[in-house]
This record gives structure tokens, C-alpha cells and sequence, in this order.
């Protein structure tokens, strides 16, 4: 596996909300990342995870400390250049889908392309919603679609761009069992076929353990950070 590091977090921290509801979330978080490598970030609920990844993502900037993503410095970015930085280099899914309900499939997935100025958008939203068994629902809506179908248009879109980090926060937390087993063995199978990073937020122990490696948070703290040498991605 490839050791050059594509995540470095440095002594971050971040608090959120005003006065008395000031709550410290991040806590002098180190962390790095290689590339290629998978990660499992675990914890209880309020633990910090889901925030660490929206701090990895761009989508919420540290108090103090370091996040450098890809050789990139973010706290040295401004908003438009960070927001062209994750479209291109970071692959997002979220728990909820957070499809645009007025789009279809085909659209979901193409039109942040053409924001970003990809001639060949339409081309590649197709060949991303047929790689993940949608090629027969590309005209269909998100209200049209199962909470499954859905997410693997989240996975498209967020594969489309080629990102070198692909992040997803519990994205099988609204899914039965069968249909969240799926989805798994797709970012597995995406993350080693195009030798991406996969940042993976959960609760389920037994889904972190599939990962290179977990990391542990409680408190707003790394606590734990350990390689599982039996898993293999086969399980997934």
C-alpha cells in the first residue's frame, strides 16, 4: 500500500456555538492518512466523527491546527477556492443522500460536473450510474427510487469528478441490512479499484473493521488508533 500521506491533521481544534452553548467538538486532533489507505473513524454518538470529516472535507474550518488534504493547505483557501478544491479532489456521501429532488438520476449526477466545467459531464454521469447497476434509471427521480437506488446515485456523483479521497459519513444508516451490505461492497470495491483514500464514519464496529485501519473517538478525542491485520476487503 502506498505510504505518502494524503490526509494530514495537525493539533485541531474547533468549538462551535456561542457563550454558555459553546461546546468543544475537536480536541488537538492528530491524525494522518495515506493514500490509498482505508480508514474507519468510530465512536459513540456526539464522539466528534462526524465533525472530524466535515473538517477533513472542508465543510466546517478548524479553530487552530493544520488540515492539509492532497498537498493542499485548507486554512489557506478561501471559500470559492475551497469549494473548486472538493469538487475536484474529495467524493462526499452522506447518510442522507442529499439528492436534489427536482433532478433525475442522470442530472443528480451530471450537472456538478458541468459546474465545474466538465465538457464530458452527461458522458461520465452515465458510465458512474451504470457502474453502480443504475444504467436502466438514469431518466428516473429521487422520489421514484429506493432509499438503495439513491445512494448509489450519491456513490456516482460522488465518484464522477475522479476525487483522490472518497468520504462518506454512515452512509448506510438509512438502509436495511441487505441494501447497506451492497453499498459498502461498492465503495470498497471503487476505493481499491481506482486506488482512493476511503474515510469511512460509523458506528458499527464490525463495518469499521473491514478498513486498513480504525481510529477511535470519544470526547472530542482520538483515543484509539489500530490496524486490523485479519480484515480483508474481500469481506466487504
Amino acid at each position: 500500500m502506498p505510504s505518502s500521506p494524503v490526509i494530514m491533521i495537525e493539533k485541531v481544534d474547533l468549538s462551535l456555538g456561542e457563550g454558555a452553548a459553546r461546546v468543544h467538538i475537536l480536541k488537538d486532533i492528530n491524525l494522518a492518512i495515506s493514500a490509498g489507505e482505508s480508514i474507519g473513524i468510530l465512536g459513540p454518538s456526539g464522539s466528534g466523527k462526524s465533525t472530524l470529516l466535515m473538517v477533513m472535507a472542508g465543510l466546517e474550518r478548524a479553530e487552530s491546527g493544520r488540515v492539509v488534504i492532497d498537498g493542499e493547505d485548507l486554512g489557506r483557501l478561501n471559500e470559492d477556492a475551497l469549494a473548486r478544491f472538493r469538487g475536484r479532489r474529495i467524493g462526499i456521501i452522506f447518510q442522507s443522500f442529499h439528492l436534489l429532488p427536482t433532478m433525475t438520476a442522470l442530472e443528480n449526477v451530471a450537472v456538478p460536473l458541468e459546474l465545474s466545467g466538465r465538457a464530458d459531464a452527461f458522458e461520465r454521469a452515465r458510465a458512474e450510474l451504470e457502474a453502480v447497476g443504475l444504467g436502466h434509471r438514469l431518466s428516473h427521480y429521487p422520489a421514484e427510487m429506493s432509499g438503495g437506488e439513491q445512494q448509489r446515485v450519491a456513490i456516482a456523483r460522488a465518484l464522477a469528478p475522479e476525487p483522490a479521497i472518497l468520504i462518506a459519513d454512515e452512509p448506510t444508516g438509512n438502509l436495511d441490512f441487505e441494501t447497506g451490505e451492497e453499498i459498502i461492497r461498492l465503495m470498497f470495491e471503487a476505493s481499491r479499484r481506482r486506488a482512493m483514500t476511503l474515510v469511512l464514519v460509523t458506528h458499527d464496529r464490525a463495518l469499521g473493521a473491514r478498513c486498513d485501519r480504525q481510529v477511535t473517538m470519544r470526547s472530542g478525542e482520538v483515543v484509539e488508533t489500530a490496524a486490523d491485520h485479519a480484515a480483508t476487503h474481500e469481506e466487504a
